[in-house]
């Protein structure tokens, strides 16, 4: 019986102090998962697609981010989200820990990048600067991306996005716009399909960069197809002869068309072929899209620069004329201020 009594006495004295143990044990390990951690710094720490959790504990130890990678395990196992860490580039701020860690990988919101692709460049032009960017990766698609197919616009964009990724937004995005914009449109417009809006869309995009006054020429344009007028566009010569690239002379100076060129037939030269040119002559933004199937109804049928950044508008010859005998007398004050350095 005293026996017994001896290893029930035992067994008590054993589950006391082994309960001890435990709750101290737990304790510590509380402690090490919410003190500050080691790092001094703040990070930008990447989790790559496909990373698994053990190749994220040992990068962030190796980092000194953490102290030690087998207690970020060991929660991450406890706690059930093992699999929860998201793929990402994130902010972990100086001293950060371990329990402060795993929650920003966690729930925490990744780095965004951006990328603005302005309105009214070529697909040559703006693949150029996808293509420079120093975040994105990847090669360049190997196909060929249809000149106006890229809606432009900023993208923001996580570490780690490839560029053919961003490629595809920008189509993707403008199919989208399309889809939107073309059931809302004004009733009978010269133009029989989506293809033909970013067409006519991309030319008014070139002719102005005042966002104002993109419905008025869109609205001139749409006057003069409905009237079987050629549209006269600048920018679709310079299409023609560069592809929208800027046009030097033999000095290397920027130049205007010349005569010549203003004579060329081309596929996009609306100066001697009738209504719209073959393609696209650049990438044109939602708002451009927008004024080409709403266009303001003002019966305009000729415009001009005015030299100050916007143009003057006239629905008759002699107005035209008028604006345009403007706008040489304000180029030869402008040339004569240059001069007597006023």
């Amino acid at each position: 019986m005293k026996l017994i009594k001896g290893l029930i006495s035992l067994f008590v004295l054993l589950f006391v102090l082994g309960g001890a143990v435990a709750g101290g044990g737990w304790l510590w390990f509380q402690h090490e998962l919410n003190k500050p951690g080691p790092s001094a710094e703040q990070h930008l720490f990447l989790v790559e697609p496909g990373e698994t959790l053990g190749g994220v504990a040992l990068r962030l130890e190796k980092k000194g981010i953490i102290s030690d990678d087998r207690l970020f395990k060991l929660k991450a196992k406890l706690d059930g989200t093992e699999l929860a860490i998201k793929t990402g580039e994130f902010e972990l701020e100086p001293h950060a820990s371990l329990s402060e860690v795993m929650e920003t990988l966690i729930d925490g919101k990744s780095v965004f990048y951006k990328i603005t692709l302005p309105e009214g460049r070529t697909t040559a032009q703006l693949l150029k600067m996808i293509e420079a960017d120093p975040v994105l990766i990847g090669d360049m698609p190997e196909g060929e991306i249809a000149e106006g197919s890229l809606l432009p616009d900023t993208y923001l964009f996580h570490r780690g996005t490839s560029r053919v990724d961003l490629i595809e937004r920008m189509q993707k995005g403008q199919i989208d716009l399309l889809d939107e914009l073309w059931p809302q449109r004004a009733e009978g417009l010269p133009i029989g399909s989506k293809e033909e809006a970013v067409i006519l869309a991309s030319v008014v995009e070139k002719e102005t960069g005042i966002g104002g006054e993109r419905p008025q020429i869109a609205g001139l344009f749409i006057t003069r197809l409905k009237r079987g007028m050629r549209l006269e566009s600048d920018p679709t010569i310079i299409y023609g002869v560069s592809k929208g690239e800027p046009l030097y002379n033999k000095r290397g100076q920027r130049r205007t068309l010349y005569r010549s060129e203003i004579d060329r037939k081309t596929d996009w030269n609306t100066y001697q072929i009738d209504g719209l040119p073959k393609t696209p002559i650049c990438n044109p933004g939602r708002d451009a899209i927008a004024a080409v199937l709403n266009p303001e109804e003002t019966g305009h049928i000729f415009f001009v620069a005015d030299g100050k950044g916007g143009h003057l508008f006239a629905k008759t010859l002699a107005e035209h004329n008028k604006n345009v005998a403007a706008y040489r007398r304000y180029e030869r004050q402008e040339i004569q201020r240059e001069r007597t350095g006023q």
